[in-house]
């Protein structure tokens, strides 16, 4: 599995209009299933994201996790995280998990930080969305489970 984590200091995703997410302080994770994820890499990445140190402490250092600061995530499911541009133009997506197993491996992701009292809030899976977000520093992390980068 694939994320892209963006330290946000507000986010919010919509769908036709309607706002169906919305996050203050946190992290914005664009989540990319890939067609070999299994459910350890639902763990893998939940627990990282939980995790992260990528909030300032008072001297300015990046130390403190979402859960230290109160953050919240906005997850938002994101198959484009296995486009594959080496060749051509137009991106190649052989390699993103199909839906039902996309959605299932999505909603664990989600179900796992919320175990961990997470508060998140949620795009909707296949839908065209909308996501509107302030990106705080700019902090911009990319995750992969399978500890490709």
């Amino acid at each position: 599995m694939r994320a892209v984590v963006q330290r946000v200091r507000y986010a919010k995703v919509e769908v036709e209009g309607e706002i169906v997410g919305e996050i203050g302080c946190g992290l914005v994770v664009l989540v990319g299933v890939g067609e070999d994820d299994a459910e350890e890499d639902a763990e893998y990445l939940a627990t990282k994201i939980c995790g992260l140190r990528v909030f300032e402490d008072d001297r300015g250092k990046m130390n403190l996790s979402l859960k230290e600061v109160g953050g919240g995530v906005l997850a938002v499911s994101q198959f484009t995280l296995y486009g594959d541009c080496r060749k051509g133009r137009r991106p190649g997506f052989d390699k993103a998990a199909g839906p039902e197993k996309a959605e299932r491996l999505y909603n664990s992701v989600v179900g796992r930080l919320k175990q961990m009292e997470v508060p998140v809030a949620e795009g909707r899976f296949q839908e065209k969305m909308l996501v509107e977000l302030a990106n705080d520093g700019p902090v911009t992390i990319l995750l992969d489970s399978k500890k490709q980068f």
